[in-house]
C-alpha cells in the first residue's frame, strides 16, 4: 500500500516561529536507535560534527530500549561496528561462551549492558553529541541542508545541519520531510516476488512488547497480580503441555522448560519474545496519531502481562519475575515496543527478494553497490493477525547471505536526507531479513559514512561515488560483500571484498538449513571460463584464449595488464613485474612459477 505524505505527521506538534539556533552541525541524526547510533559513531569518526537526538533515555533502539537483546544473524559475518559491539560484549561478560546463553542466538546480553556499551562508544567520539528525551517537532528544507526544531523536557531549540539522517523506529522523519513511502505487503505483480500476495494490503508484521524476567530462585514467588480481563486461551499451546489439545497438528511445540531457555540472558535473566502463542501482538501503529499509538502500545504491554501471568500460574514459573533492575521505567518494562516493520521509503533503488536470492542473475547488479551484509532468513511474524487467509507462506523463506545496496538509503528527490533502520527502500518480504539488529547496525554505519562524505565534499549523498563509500567501509573492517569464508583477519580480505564488488570473481550463495551462506572459495583454483565470464560482464566483448581449464600465474598477470590498460590506470605491482614473483600491496610475498595455477584469492589480489 503506497502512502504519500505532507510535511507534519499526525501526533507531532506544529511549532510556529523559529526558536533560537542552538546548534549547527554537519550531520544530524534524529533517532538514536540501532541504526542511528551507529550512523552517529561512524560519521563522528570521520570528523563530521554530529548530533544524535533520541526520545528515550537510552541509545540502541531494539538492541536495548525495546529489550531485544538476542542478536539474530551475522554470527559468521563479524562486520564493522557490529563486530566492535560484539567484542565489547565479549569483554564485558568474559568471552564468546559467556554470551552464548540461549538457543535462539550466539550473542545474548542484558539490555542495560547493551545501552551502557553504546553510551560509552558514543561518549568516546569527540565530534559526537547525544541529546536524550528530545523529539523533532518541525522539519524544513533549507538551501544547504535542513532546519529542525526540537522540544525536550527543558526547552525548545533549533538545529541546522548539512545532512539529516532518519534513525527513528517508524520512519517519522521521512514522513515529516514529505518522502513517499509504502507500508504493508507489496503485490507480486509489482515487485516480481513469487511469494508475495497477488494484491497489496496494509498488513504489517506483529509487534512485541518484550519483557525481561529474572529467576529469583526456586522458592521465590514473583507472581504478578492477575491482569484485568485475563484469558489464558491464547497462550495454551505456547509449548508442549497437558492443556494443549492441538498436538500433532503440524505446529512445532517445544518442551516448556526448553522454550524458556530460548532467550536466556546472562545474569539469570530471560528475554520473553516468544512468537508461538506467546506475546506477539498485532497493531499497525505506523500512521496513527500519537495518542492512538500509545493506546495500542498499552494493549500490547497488557498482552505481555497476561502472558507472564500465564507462565507463572499455568506453567509453574512463579519464580520468574519482572527484572526491575533492567530498564529505567516505573513498571520494569522496556522503554519502547519492538517494531518489526515501519514505513519503507521509495529510494533510488528498491531491494527485492529476487535481488537478495539471486544477486548475480539480476540485470541491475545491485550487489556491486553493497554497503551492509546479512545472513538471516526471511522471517515474518504474522501469527497474531486476525485473518490468516490473507497471509502468504513466507515463514523462514531461504535465502543466501546478501548485501544491501547503497541506493536503499537515499530517498528519491530529497537532497541531503538519508534514511536507515527498518525504513530503507526494500520490499515487505525483504524487510523480514533486513530488519534484524546486525543489518540495521551496518546500514546505520554506511549511512554515517555517506553523510560524512556528503558534508565534507559539499555534495548531496546521491552524488557520492559508491566506491568511495565502500572504500571507507572496508577501512572500518565492514563487509561490502557477504563472503563468510574470508574473514577480516585474512590478509587478502580487502582484495576479495573489492573484487567481489566488481563481479569479476563471483561467489556461491546457498541456504543450508538455518545457515545462509555465500562462499568465495578462496583456496579453489581460478576457473578460466568463470574469470572470462566475469570480465565480459564488466567490459564486453572481451576475448582471451586460456590454455587450460584453470588460470595460470602468467595468464593472470597478462589479464591484469590488459585490464589496467583498459581502465587507463597505473596499477602498482603490474607494470614491469617479474614473471615469477608477485608482491601484494599488503607486504605478502610469494613466488609462483609462470605456468602454475592461481587460486581464487590470488587472482583477486592480482586484479585488485
Amino acid at each position: 500500500m503506497i502512502t504519500l505524505m505532507g510535511t507534519i505527521p499526525m501526533g507531532f506538534i506544529s511549532v510556529s516561529g523559529n526558536p533560537p539556533l542552538q546548534k549547527e552541525v554537519d550531520v544530524l541524526i534524529v533517532g538514536g536507535g540501532t541504526s542511528g547510533t551507529m550512523a552517529g559513531i561512524q560519521a563522528a569518526r570521520m570528523g563530521a560534527t554530529t548530533l544524535i537526538t533520541e526520545e528515550t533515555q537510552w541509545l540502541g533502539g531494539m538492541l536495548s530500549s525495546a529489550g531485544v537483546s538476542a542478536i539474530d544473524g551475522n554470527h559468521r559475518l563479524p562486520s564493522g561496528l557490529w563486530a566492535e559491539f560484539r567484542e565489547k560484549l565479549f569483554d564485558y561478560y568474559g568471552g564468546p561462551d559467556s554470551v552464548n546463553t540461549g538457543w535462539v542466538s550466539h550473542v545474548l546480553f542484558e539490555p542495560s549492558v547493551g545501552a551502557k556499551i553504546l553510551k560509552e562508544l558514543a561518549n568516546d567520539e569527540q565530534y559526537l553529541e547525544v541529546r536524550y528525551l528530545t523529539r523533532p517537532q518541525k522539519i524544513d528544507k533549507i538551501h544547504n541542508g535542513w532546519n529542525v526544531i526540537f522540544t525536550s523536557e527543558k526547552d525548545t531549540f533549533r538545529v541546522t545541519a548539512t545532512v539529516l539522517i532518519d534513525g527513528t523506529e517508524l520512519g517519522d522523519v521521512a514522513r515529516m520531510a514529505g518522502v513517499p513511502y509504502e507500508t504493508g505487503m507489496d503485490s507480486r505483480n509489482v515487485t516480481g516476488e513469487a511469494i508475495a500476495p497477488a494484491e497489496a494490503n496494509d498488513i504489517i508484521q506483529d509487534l512485541t512488547y518484550v519483557a525481561i524476567l529474572k529467576d529469583y530462585g526456586k522458592d521465590a514467588d514473583k507472581t504478578i497480580p492477575m491482569p484485568e480481563n485475563y484469558d489464558p486461551t491464547p497462550f495454551i499451546c505456547t509449548c508442549d503441555n497437558d492443556r494443549c489439545t492441538t498436538k500433532g497438528s503440524g505446529q512445532k511445540l517445544w518442551d516448556c522448560n526448553f522454550m524458556m531457555q530460548y532467550g536466556r540472558l546472562p545474569g539469570k535473566k530471560f528475554m520473553i519474545n516468544w512468537p508461538i502463542n506467546g506475546n506477539d501482538f498485532y497493531a499497525n501503529t505506523i500512521d496513527l496519531p500519537e495518542e492512538e499509538r500509545k493506546a495500542a502500545y498499552e494493549k500490547a504491554k497488557w498482552h505481555t502481562l497476561c502472558y507472564i501471568y500465564f507462565l507463572q500460574t499455568e506453567l509453574g514459573f512463579k519464580n520468574f519475575g519482572i527484572a526491575c533492575d533492567e530498564f529505567p521505567s516505573d513498571d520494569g518494562f522496556p522503554l519502547i515496543p519492538y517494531h518489526r516493520e515501519s514505513r519503507r521509503i521509495r529510494g533510488i533503488v528498491q531491494f527485492t527478494l529476487n535481488d537478495m536470492a539471486k544477486p548475480f542473475d539480476q540485470p541491475t547488479f545491485l550487489y556491486k553497490t553493497g554497503i551492509a551484509v546479512g545472513d538471516y532468513p526471511v522471517d515474518h511474524h504474522h501469527a497474531a493477525y486476525h485473518d490468516q487467509s490473507q497471509i502468504p507462506d513466507i515463514h523462514f523463506h531461504p535465502v543466501p547471505s546478501y548485501c544491501v545496496p547503497l541506493g536503499t538509503l537515499i530517498p528519491q528527490g530529497h537532497d541531503n536526507l538519508i534514511v536507515t533502520d527498518k525504513s530503507i527502500s526494500v520490499t515487505n518480504i525483504v524487510n523480514g531479513s533486513t530488519r534484524l539488529q546486525p543489518v540495521c547496525m551496518l546500514t546505520g554505519q554506511a549511512a554515517g559514512v555517506l553523510a560524512a562524505l556528503s558534508s565534507q565534499k559539499k555534495v548531496t549523498p546521491a552524488e557520492i561515488s559508491v566506491r568511495e563509500v565502500q572504500k571507507k567501509l572496508i577501512e572500518a573492517k565492514a563487509y561490502i560483500q557477504p563472503y563468510s569464508d574470508v574473514p577480516p583477519g585474512q590478509p587478502y580480505w580487502e582484495a576479495v571484498q573489492r573484487i567481489g564488488a566488481t563481479g569479476i570473481i563471483k561467489g556461491e550463495g546457498r541456504n543450508e538449513g538455518w545457515a545462509n551462506l555465500t562462499r568465495f572459495h578462496p583456496d579453489s583454483l581460478m576457473v578460466s571460463a568463470a574469470l572470462l565470464d566475469g570480465i565480459n560482464e564488466l567490459i564486453p566483448p572481451f576475448s582471451y584464449s586460456f590454455r587450460n581449464e584453470f588460470v595460470s600465474f602468467e595468464e593472470a598477470m597478462e589479464i591484469s595488464k590488459i585490464l589496467a590498460a583498459h581502465f587507463q590506470k597505473s596499477t602498482p605491482g603490474v607494470k614491469d613485474i617479474k614473471p615469477d614473483l608477485y608482491m601484494t600491496g599488503t607486504g605478502i610475498n610469494y613466488t609462483i612459477p609462470p605456468d602454475a595455477y592461481v587460486t581464487r584469492y590470488q587472482m583477486a589480489q592480482i586484479l585488485d
